[in-house]
């Protein structure tokens, strides 16, 4: 599984944004297979030009704390792996740390804001947002 440390590391080696972009795509190769039934409208993002879903399975790590897990899918190959970067900082992780966690400052180093369209760079704070969102209605839940 890769981590975002080594996304990190693969992109500063990569000068060519052609080549950052097939990087990406090939992210997206690597996230579990969204079932069928779960390309819901429920599970849609709103905000994002390219179909995207999100389905949020729930857990609890060995403190109690409930852990958000998520698959995800896209029809598009650049926002699948888009899709893939957001879940490996998200997925698996507690509302507390979804919430401390700044996904657009990531983006930012990586410099997505100058290399996507304003529509997917809107798509993408549309998925942080609905995590953030799941995070934030799991912690007012948890009282």
């Amino acid at each position: 599984m890769t981590t975002i440390d080594e996304i990190r590391d693969n992109f500063s080696l990569l000068d060519d944004w052609d080549d950052r972009y097939r990087y990406v795509i090939e992210l997206g190769r690597t996230l579990e297979p969204m079932p069928d039934a779960e390309h819901t409208a429920e599970n849609k993002v709103q905000g994002c030009t390219s179909q995207v879903w999100l389905s949020r399975k729930d857990g609890r790590n060995a403190d109690g704390e409930p852990v958000l897990r998520y698959l995800g899918d896209s029809d598009a190959h650049i926002v699948r792996g888009l899709v893939a970067i957001t879940l490996l900082l998200f997925s698996g992780k507690t509302a507390k740390d979804i919430l401390a966690t700044d996904a657009l400052a990531l983006f930012e180093e990586f410099g997505f804001r100058d290399h996507l369209t304003p529509q997917r760079s809107n798509g993408l704070r549309a998925m942080v947002e609905r995590i953030k969102s799941d995070a934030r209605r799991t912690i007012e839940a948890k009282v």
